[in-house]
């Protein structure tokens, strides 16, 4: 054993660093060169379009032809991707952009992405990545104990927010169906689904998780959001006793904790009374609105979130991380082992004993890069102080749009700001001007937009959640969008 307790393996004569042949002091320019385009974008990338497309076949012709044959200059490649790869896409760290739901990174959370793609790092079982699959738990803790879920939820990282309400929304499946299975043998029948509660501001992706799970148009339920866009207690309980009554078996609800369109937060403590009188499983998803409960406006607008069975929380939106990562927490221990474990033989050496935790059995992936590395990064070297003042800046961000928007007598707000998003119109427009002036904006790069609609009305719409826009930032936006429209 060396001095640091690891077995020494000694070699008959030095391998190559690369598998392919790349010398390692090319790689050190050439990666030297590479964190420099990096920090110039994050430095200057205001001054870019926020948004630029190229057309397919000149794409095609500058990027494509027969696979090469030969080595080529790495260098030369790396400038293609930079110039027109990377120049052809959506910033969504740009501080303009606006649309959707922005992704604004940190240093930490790339230098934490690098350090864990170059070591090729996994953590899919504690045998194949004891330190990553570690790290992964003590992210999963904290994202517990930022939300106030109780010692004992379990959790698991994912691609992005879709994934992870597919993950929650299986487990909720499985622990359903055995309940029903050991309660009700009649009401579980082979090929019988239960019935889920949505509202009609769910996102689109729990309702393609559903149908992709098997769950039929009749087995999901739509419940009409109020003059909010919330999710209404009342009504919700009156679809849970209609089905009850016509010998349906109620299953799972789907809440929204700060949903695409307006920021809106269902009523979630009157929504977990209501669940656990029903005996029903809370999912929430909070992809992008959950982490708004560091900062005190955040914590208050989403009060009762620790309550739910589950939660979807994105760390590349409100977390400050770089593409991709998601996750799903899980209140009841063992949950996701149950719905997802797999044995096969050709695992058993990786299979884990005692206290260890195997990551592929709470998820659909085996293969798993280590996603936790760069939230570990960003929390250890930012702390929770600065996370927190980044997304209240945020939600104040909405608020002053706000108030620009009602101090000019052309635009007229139609959901006040909320969790970082305020949605509005120009009086007087016309139905498709939204739509053609959020397009007219985006296509002139300054900045993104986008349009959406609520209850058959076309209405514009800012996500302000990058920390750093500035007060002119919006200004202008909404001076242009005057202008185009």
């Amino acid at each position: 054993m060396h001095e640091e307790g690891r077995p020494r393996v000694d070699s008959d004569g030095p391998h190559r660093a690369d598998t392919l042949g790349m010398e390692a002091d090319d790689m050190r320019r050439l990666a030297h060169w590479v964190v420099d385009r990096v920090v110039d974008h994050f430095e200057h990338g205001e001054r870019d379009p926020v948004i630029s497309v190229r057309d397919p076949a000149e794409l095609a012709r500058i990027l494509g032809g027969p696979p090469p044959e030969h080595p080529g200059d790495p260098l030369g490649a790396l400038e293609t991707l930079v110039d027109v790869v990377l120049a052809n896409m959506q910033h969504g760290d740009h501080p303009r952009f606006f649309a959707r739901v922005p992704g604004p990174s940190s240093f930490a959370g790339v230098l934490g992405e690098w350090l864990a793609t170059g070591f090729n790092s996994m953590a899919a079982s504690w045998l194949g990545g004891a330190g990553t699959t570690a790290v992964e738990l003590v992210v999963v803790d904290w994202l517990r104990d930022l939300l106030g879920m109780p010692e004992g939820t379990e959790g698991v990282l994912t691609s992005g927010g879709s994934l992870a309400n597919a993950t929650g929304l299986i487990a909720a499946r499985h622990a359903a169906a055995a309940n029903a299975a050991g309660t009700n043998a009649a009401a579980a029948k082979a090929g019988e689904r239960g019935v889920v509660y949505l509202s009609d501001q769910t996102h689109a992706s729990v309702r393609r998780a559903l149908f992709a799970m098997g769950y039929r148009t009749g087995d999901v339920r739509i419940i009409e959001t109020d003059e909010r866009f919330r999710m209404p207690v009342a009504a919700l309980a009156e679809a849970v006793q209609a089905d009850r009554l016509a010998g349906r078996r109620p299953e799972i609800v789907v809440a929204s904790a700060g949903s695409t369109n307006t920021g809106a937060v269902d009523p979630l403590p009157e929504l977990a009374d209501l669940c656990q009188e029903e005996h029903l499983w809370l999912h929430v998803d909070g992809a992008y609105g959950a982490p708004a409960a560091l900062c005190p406006k955040g914590r208050a607008a989403l009060a009762g979130i620790e309550r739910a069975d589950s939660v979807v929380l994105d760390p590349h939106k409100w977390l400050f991380q770089p593409y991709d990562v998601g996750s799903v927490l899980v209140r009841r221990p063992g949950a996701l082992e149950a719905a997802f474990t797999m044995t096969p033989e050709y695992l058993a050496d990786v299979t884990a004993r005692h206290a260890e935790v195997d990551l592929r059995d709470r998820s659909l992936e085996l293969t798993r890069r280590a996603r936790a590395v760069k939230v570990w990064m960003t929390f250890r070297t930012y702390g929770l102080a600065r996370i927190r003042a980044a997304i209240a800046r945020g939600i104040e961000l909405a608020e002053l749009a706000q108030g620009l928007l009602e101090s000019d007598e052309r635009w007229e707000v139609v959901t006040p700001a909320q969790l970082g998003i305020v949605t509005f119109v120009r009086r007087g427009a016309h139905v498709e001007d939204c739509a053609q002036a959020a397009s007219r904006v985006t296509e002139e790069g300054f900045a993104a937009v986008s349009s959406t609609t609520l209850r058959g009305r076309p209405v514009l719409r800012l996500c302000t959640i990058n920390p750093r826009t500035t007060e002119a930032d919006i200004a202008e936006t909404l001076t242009r969008l005057a202008s185009a429209g």
